[in-house]
């Protein structure tokens, strides 16, 4: 059985604290302090995301080509066999197909991947556990869990993936483990990024995990790659 619940808010109200209450309570969560400002509030949803222990995140840009009536049976077909393994969330917010000129223009100016652009939704899929921090009481890690999940995520990607061969991902969602991020997070941007970063920063003082330019230098960023470094 496929489930699902559509929430349709005006985009102005998105972070409107007043708005929510008035029209959907029970869907923001405020600090009842006493003189708590009104804006500090976060999603109900979001509670388990306090301490949470992730197994693995994945996300995909779907292009809007795939609404058009000749693909649409493959969208659908893609997202039911990936859903028959995990739970896939679509925000449609983060596509900008069909915005506006000056929006796409703005975005185009940017070192986001391409394939935002013209994309209509980005598939989010992800599993998590509790909090599993050393001294908490109770954390552990179930092994065993976070390898079934892991599997599960993989098969759910490859479905969409199969759709997508090329499917770019948002670097902010998106896989730790990621082997092709280069061409996923940035697309054809990357090289022109490599370029900027050898000219601002040919010493490599700022490393960060799968950032560009971090394949010249080991996992923990402390040593350079032999060999690599002048070839971005």
């Amino acid at each position: 059985m496929l489930r699902g619940a559509v929430l349709t808010v005006p985009a102005q109200h998105l972070w409107d604290g007043a708005y929510f209450q008035k029209h959907w309570p029970g869907h923001m969560r405020f600090d009842d302090r006493p003189g708590a400002p009104p804006w500090h509030m976060f999603w109900d949803g979001e509670q388990n995301e306090v301490g949470r222990f992730i197994h693995g995140y994945r996300s995909a840009w779907l292009p809007a080509k795939l609404l058009q009536p000749g693909l649409r049976s493959s969208l659908v077909d893609a997202l039911f066999d990936a859903s028959r393994t995990h739970s896939i969330e679509l925000y449609f917010g983060k596509g900008l197909a069909g915005g506006s000129s000056d929006a796409l223009v703005r975005t185009r100016d940017t070192a986001m991947n391409p394939q935002v652009l013209d994309a209509f939704v980005l598939a989010i899929l992800g599993s998590d556990g509790g909090p599993a921090f050393p001294g908490m009481p109770g954390a552990k890690v179930d092994a065993e869990q976070v390898r079934h999940d892991i599997r599960a995520l993989d098969q759910a990607m490859g479905a969409l993936y199969r759709l997508v061969p090329d499917a770019g991902s948002y670097v902010s969602e998106s896989d730790y483990f990621l082997r092709d991020w280069q061409s996923r997070f940035w697309g054809s941007n990357y090289a022109r990024l490599a370029t900027i970063k050898e000219r601002y920063d040919p010493s490599g003082l700022f490393v960060v995990h799968h950032g560009v330019g971090s394949e010249a230098w080991s996992e923990d960023g402390f040593t350079p790659v032999a060999g690599v470094g002048q070839a971005l």
